[in-house]
């Protein structure tokens, strides 16, 4: 027995409830204020949604999200490719180029080190990253991850990988405070922590 009067409004609010941060509750006003929408615009939202999931790719050397196998960020040639700041996830590389303060190249791990939740480095972008500097033409590293427990095993984790190939590896100023998210970080505290950085010993 369905908790509505029709069973594919609940399939339908089951389905909205996953999302992160939805309840039942929002996602039965959400779900109800689609069926209020004239069809063309549902049926816009779904194909948007459905374009996005299959089309979207992941940068080939950087993996941000992407329409084309590289980044716009990747293929402009104003960027200063001997710089690359690292990050957790998309949404951090958008947080940190909001502050319009770092204008080098990002690299995405796709996470952070996490026994607890079973995350080794073998789980992120970690390899490819070594990768890339091994390659050559990169000056300095800027780890710009999370200040937590989980960023800062990743930050060491990383610098002893990074070591044995003599670039520069530093990390954002901690004037983000403690068991803070990037993404959350208000753009003018991230921007200084960017400029502000300090090389890793």
């Amino acid at each position: 027995m369905t908790r509505y009067p029709s069973a594919l409004l609940d399939k339908a609010v089951g389905e909205m409830a996953k999302l992160p941060g939805i309840g039942r509750k929002t996602a039965l006003r959400l779900v109800l204020h689609l069926l209020r929408q004239d069809e063309t615009q549902t049926d816009s939202l779904a194909q948007a949604l459905m374009e996005a999931r299959h089309e979207i790719k992941r940068c080939r050397c950087c993996h941000n999200i992407s329409d084309d196998e590289l980044c716009p960020i990747c293929s402009n040639p104003q960027r200063d490719k001997k710089m690359i700041c690292v990050v957790e996830n998309v949404q951090d590389v958008m947080a940190v180029e909001a502050t319009q303060q770092f204008k080098g190249l990002y690299h995405v791990l796709g996470g952070v080190i996490s026994p607890m939740d079973g995350i080794g480095p073998n789980d992120l972008e970690i390899d490819s990253l070594v990768e890339r500097v091994g390659e050559g033409g990169i000056d300095e590293v800027i780890l710009a991850l999370a200040s937590t427990m989980e960023g800062d095993t990743t930050n060491f984790y990383i610098t002893r990988r990074l070591a044995p190939m003599g670039v520069k590896v530093s990390m954002i100023a901690r004037g983000i405070s403690v068991g803070d998210e990037l993404e959350y970080t208000d753009e003018l505290t991230l921007g200084r922590s960017i400029v502000n950085r300090t090389p890793v010993n």
